[in-house]
């Protein structure tokens, strides 16, 4: 079998990332420039900042993803880029730059959907191969997918309004835990009752859908409801118990999409599924079901490019390459 190497670019939100990646299931390289401590202060991730950040310090992540993979452009095959969905003026900088290089050396160009490569992580060092269903939950996306083929993906059921991980956010918030509030809340819901306080667990006309605004507009209300009638609460116990409710929709839907559609392996995707309990309830509900449970280390579950070198491999295996009239698309679907 013929190696192809591929260097994948990420700049679809506050990550700078490259990798370099062969065969779309061996690393060589996976090198990512956190922007979190800056956006800590202002409690999200400013656009204009992450952009201007990405361009700094671009072309020095590429440099040390060959690096770290003992290459040099002459051995890449490919440039894979996250060109949609994400930040607009983010994935600019990414896609300009992967352009510029592909031209420059002559290499073939390949679009990589940022979601598609969330789903495809979780093929890095496995052998896991499709037909699987996917559950892919982030600050920006809640969707369960079935990965019929490595190129062919349908979604069954996504978020109507807030993504799980913009929850989570949220409540971190009110909550007064700081960002970003995933792995927050999931470090104090530990120490709390997940039983404490029953929120909703909402169902949507199609059964697979999930709404996350109304736990979260829940919480709050309990929690102006406390401070009103001066109630003291437990913020450990809030974060149990919100977390429970999101958690159990999460799982709860991602299995039914499975036994629907006779697919005996569930996988996890997006930063959410760094989320202890969310990993345990999985775990535990496979078992239950008999099916295979896959989710990838954290930092393939967090933006990351070695993601986008596995996802473009299996599009540049389909033919799938653009010409430097690639554009970013802010958004787009799965």
């Amino acid at each position: 079998m013929k190696t192809t190497t591929i260097l994948g670019i990420e700049t679809s939100c506050d990550e700078t990332a490259a990798a370099v990646v062969q065969n779309g299931r061996t690393v060589l390289s996976n090198i990512i420039n956190s922007q979190i401590d800056i956006h800590k202060r202002y409690g999200g991730v400013v656009p204009e900042i992450a952009s201007r950040c990405h361009i700094e310090v671009i072309d020095d992540v590429i440099d040390q993803a060959l690096e770290s993979a003992g290459m040099s452009f002459a051995d890449i095959d490919a440039i894979a880029v996250t060109y949609a969905p994400g930040l607009v003026g983010a994935l600019l900088v990414g896609v300009s730059s992967a352009k510029a290089l592909a031209y420059a050396l002559g290499k073939p160009l390949i679009p990589v959907h940022h979601i598609r490569a969330h789903i495809l992580a979780n093929l890095i060092d496995t052998d896991l191969e499709p037909p699987f269903i996917c559950l892919v939950a982030s600050g920006g996306h809640s969707h369960i997918v079935l990965v019929k083929d490595y190129t062919d993906f349908q979604t069954l059921g996504r978020t109507c309004d807030d993504a799980a991980g913009e929850a989570y956010d949220k409540i971190a918030r009110v909550l007064g835990l700081g960002y970003p509030g995933g792995p927050l809340i999931d470090a104090l819901a530990k120490k709390g009752n997940p039983e404490a306080v029953r929120f909703p667990r909402v169902t949507m006309e199609n059964d697979l859908d999930f709404s996350f605004s109304g736990v979260k507009t829940a919480v709050i209300n309990y929690l102006h409801k406390c401070d009103q009638n001066n109630t003291p609460y437990d913020k450990a116990d809030i974060a149990a118990s919100f977390q429970a409710a999101v958690v159990e929709v999460l799982c709860a839907h991602t299995v039914k999409a499975a036994l629907r559609s006779g697919v005996k392996t569930i996988a996890l995707a997006g930063g959410v599924a760094c989320n202890s309990a969310l990993r345990d309830a999985f775990a535990k509900e496979c078992a239950a079901h008999d099916m295979k449970f896959i989710v990838p280390p954290p930092i393939l579950c967090t933006d990351n490019a070695a993601m986008v070198g596995c996802a473009g491999y299996f599009a540049y295996m389909d033919g799938a390459t653009a010409d430097t009239s690639l554009n970013a698309v802010p958004n787009m679907e799965i």
